[in-house]
């Protein structure tokens, strides 16, 4: 059994934000479908086909990981016709999820104010750029669009480079993770007031929420910070640290860490009283850091992993992505698993991170072909042969 599968969403979406949600609720347990134009399908649905390296059977790996667990329903929402029969699923249908630029689900007529007259449970979702209110909500955006607006570029990279974004798509994921969020919170407010609502989010606004303490630490203080590379803004050591095969990091956070640290590693001139508490370690930076880049430099990851795990000291290899995605403890999670093709063969993704205690079941339908769920959908609201074959016919479907 899976959490959601009581629930039928009816996915709009595309490129990143949008099918992120989308498969995040599908994974759990959401009937999920996918509706898209007639002809070419949604836009991601194409980037990478042709990509040797990162294709399979004319599928990129953009949809093949965001579309897992959903069905395909094709029909054209501009058409008079294809809108009615919208309506028509809206009736049974859960939630609407969609990331169309602010003020297209009106043009569409299929904003809450028109589908909660269709049906009054009916929760819609919408992910922008910049959300649907303010001075910007018709500006344009993307992941880095976001990234840069929401300040985090401005603290990440070394302090002698220019601003850079993060490494994921943090704008995007951001904006789908809020997204899971708000329908999560409004699945929950209908049980209470037996209404669906409107769910408004900004990728923006998910940024400013991620700055978190940062940003209150900003206006406590007046100090803008600035980039820090991988240290910290208040502890210390707290870094990536060069070993003779690769890179580590430590965090030290609390003065106890560094008692045990100061026991391992071979290093009086640190071992200092001044250093036993936060305000010395952090007055001393560079020379802490200096030090224990010598020192970690004189043997390997895996011999520094070992040692400091086992002084119960917070370090992790820096870990490219296979190695990353061969770690025992990400495999033990189920964290990486593996999705057939609809046409055969299979390719290894990232898994479910939500795990549940009862309702867990955690399993995994390939990305549908373009409409191949078209008229099961439209046989489950009792549309007979003949009547799909004329919406066939007229291109609705």
């Amino acid at each position: 059994m899976k959490a959601l599968q009581h629930i039928r969403l009816l996915d709009l979406t595309h490129m990143l934000s949008g099918p992120y949600a989308g498969m995040i609720l599908a994974d759990l347990g959401a009937e999920t479908i996918k509706i898209e134009p007639p002809g070419r399908g949604e836009g991601t649905r194409r980037l990478l086909e042709k990509d040797p390296n990162n294709s399979l059977n004319g599928m990129g790996a953009y949809f093949l990981t965001l579309n897992r667990n959903k069905k395909s329903m094709t029909l054209n929402l501009k058409s008079e016709e294809g809108l009615e029969l919208f309506y028509e699923l809206v009736k049974t249908a859960d939630i609407v999820l969609d990331n169309f630029s602010a003020g297209v689900t009106s043009r569409l007529k299929i904003d809450h104010d028109h589908l909660s007259t269709i049906n009054p449970r009916i929760i819609t979702t919408t992910i922008t750029g910049f959300g649907e209110t303010g001075p910007d909500n018709n500006r344009p955006a993307f992941d880095m669009v976001a990234q840069a607006m929401g300040g985090g570029m401005s603290i990440t990279g070394q302090p002698s480079s220019p601003p850079t974004r993060a490494g994921i798509p943090i704008g995007d994921l951001g904006g789908g993770l809020m997204g899971v969020i708000g329908v999560l919170a409004a699945l929950a407010a209908r049980e209470q007031t037996g209404r669906g609502q409107h769910v408004d989010i900004s990728m923006l606004d998910a940024q400013i929420s991620l700055l978190n303490y940062m940003a209150t630490m900003t206006n406590l203080s007046g100090s803008i910070p600035g980039q820090l590379g991988n240290a910290h803004f208040v502890h210390v050591p707290y870094d990536t640290f060069p070993v003779s095969d690769g890179y580590i990091i430590i965090a030290v956070i609390t003065d106890n860490f560094w008692a045990n640290l100061m026991a391992l590693v071979n290093a009086p001139e640190l071992d200092t009283e001044e250093n036993k508490g936060q305000p010395g370690r952090w007055k001393n930076k560079e020379v802490i850091n200096q030090r224990l880049s010598e020192i970690f430099q004189t043997n390997t990851q895996a011999y520094w992993i070992g040692q400091l795990s086992e002084a119960r000291i917070p370090c992790a290899p820096v870990n490219n992505f296979a190695q990353a995605l061969s770690e025992p403890q990400i495999l033990a999670r189920n964290m990486v698993v593996e999705v057939e093709h609809p046409e055969g063969g299979s390719v290894k993704m990232p898994g479910n991170p939500i795990k549940l205690s009862d309702t867990h079941e955690d399993t995994f339908t390939p990305p549908p072909l373009l409409g191949q769920h078209t008229d099961e959908v439209l046989q489950s609201l009792e549309f007979s042969a003949t009547e799909i074959a004329a919406l066939r016919e007229k291109e609705i479907i």
